[in-house]
């Protein structure tokens, strides 16, 4: 339940020092400039609502049969490289041809029939071969690690604080945070401005701005404070102030001072919610992400009763990590994936902000092309969608051959990734309203890349 309090500066310093909110330190030039311009971005930036929800598939999703080449000979390649993995042309449907990649064809597997729809209709979009670099890298560069690589690359843990936050586990600053820094000054209450539904999440966690973590239910309370205690019509508010009474001690001072913020906020969202008319687009109840989604959607639903005009949000879905069994277990998975965004776009349009919401994926890593027998092992680069209203449709970025031994083949099938976490990341900034001016800021190793929009958002 971590939230911000904006109303008191030398409460955040003692925390950057004393809990080391980033591994770069809170004295560092970043944390200075984030914390310097984030006004000054929030006045730049348009009036109108804008929310990034970051879908993030815990495992590393098989990208190779999430996005298939089409035309016959490739589609011949993809197969005879995973003989005992590929799916079945009857099992696809097919995007058309991409004249961006050279008139080649894509397909989906049938499970993700809505996302082909969507794509359609011009509201989503894939982006290939993405992940974690440091520096543009050549697999002649990898090989001879002649320019720095991401850390601990392939190692699940690691690879999910890699493309949440570029630095391996144990960072505290991500770069959904470090846009809540940069636009946090847009909203009237910055409690609400970072957004978990999944836990915990470093993507989420800023210099300034703190991830206020809800459940499928809404916001997580202090059960024994409503109602009577023990029987005491007078025992909750003897609770609370208890909680939330000052202290001499600093540590219990400052846990008295989250738990009053805690307490405030789940008022504030709760009575929000409360008063909101239900939601007329289905959502699947059996469906975990799509119940967390749907409380997105509600929290969006009610963005002008709390305040918001920029929001970052994370869920997730688990279950990815498919070395055996692909073809049983990534098919319920994907099945599961397409409905959720399919019945949140749906939501956004009934709420009337399809326009103002990007929905996006992102995963450990993706994983290799060759099979171990039914299933694959950890990788790099990965394909991923992009779902909402400005999203223009297509096939972004470098879609690769699919086949071994190519220039981006760094061991079985391992694809060295074509488009850097950071350029994908700094494409949903500019539209989400962090100024190009402050988009290094934000995302420091942007500096080392030159193509930094794109284009699939509009």
């Amino acid at each position: 339940m971590s939230q911000h309090d904006p109303n008191n500066a030398g409460r955040r310093q003692f925390l950057q020092a004393a809990g080391a909110l980033s591994t770069l330190g809170a004295g560092s030039p970043l944390a200075l400039n984030l914390a310097g311009i984030g006004a000054a971005a929030a006045q730049a930036a348009p009036a109108d609502y804008r929310a990034l929800v970051c879908v993030f598939l815990f495992g590393g999703n098989d990208q190779t049969n999430t996005v298939i080449p089409f035309d016959t000979a490739e589609y011949n390649g993809y197969r005879s490289a995973r003989p005992s993995i590929a799916r079945q042309p009857a099992d696809l449907v097919s995007l058309g041809a991409v004249a961006a990649q050279g008139g080649r064809s894509f397909a989906l597997p049938n499970e993700l029939a809505s996302l082909a729809a969507l794509y359609a209709q011009g509201k989503a979009a894939v982006v290939a071969n993405v992940g974690p670099l440091v520096v543009p890298t050549s697999k002649t560069e990898y090989r001879d690690a002649t320019v720095p690589l991401p850390p601990k690359l392939f190692s699940h843990n690691d690879q999910q604080s890699v493309w949440q936050s570029s630095a391996a586990e144990g960072s505290t600053v991500g770069w959904g945070g470090r846009f809540g820094d940069l636009l946090a000054a847009s909203n009237a209450n910055t409690t609400f401005t970072a957004i978990s539904v999944s836990g915990s999440a470093v993507f989420l966690s800023g210099q300034q701005i703190l991830q206020y973590q809800v459940g499928t239910g809404g916001p997580v309370t202090i059960g024994a404070l409503s109602g009577n205690v023990f029987g005491s019509p007078t025992a909750a508010a003897t609770l609370r102030a208890l909680l939330t009474a000052g202290r001499p001690h600093l540590f219990e001072n400052e846990l008295a001072r989250v738990t009053t913020r805690s307490i405030d906020a789940a008022a504030a969202l709760g009575g929000a919610l409360s008063g909101a008319p239900a939601l007329a687009t289905p959502f699947d109840a059996a469906n975990s992400l799509a119940q967390q989604l749907r409380t997105v959607a509600q929290i969006i639903s009610v963005r002008q009763a709390i305040g918001a005009k920029r929001q970052v949000f994370f869920v997730s879905l688990g279950g990815f990590d498919n070395h055996d069994s692909l073809l049983d277990t990534q098919p319920g998975l994907h099945a599961a994936v397409a409905a959720a965004i399919d019945s949140f776009y749906r939501a956004t349009v009934e709420l009337g902000v399809a326009a103002n919401v990007t929905t996006f994926t992102a995963s450990d890593f993706g994983r290799t092309l060759t099979s171990n027998g039914d299933g694959s092992d950890h990788g790099w680069g990965a394909h991923h969608f992009v779902v909402g209203g400005a999203v223009r449709s297509g096939v972004y970025g470098r879609f690769p051959t699919v086949a071994l031994n190519t220039d981006e083949d760094v061991g079985s099938g391992r694809l060295l990734p074509t488009t850097a976490v950071v350029q994908y990341a700094a494409t949903l900034a500019r539209w989400f309203g962090v100024p190009g001016s402050s988009l290094v800021d934000a995302l420091p190793q942007l500096a080392n890349f030159s193509d930094r929009n794109l284009g699939f958002l509009g």
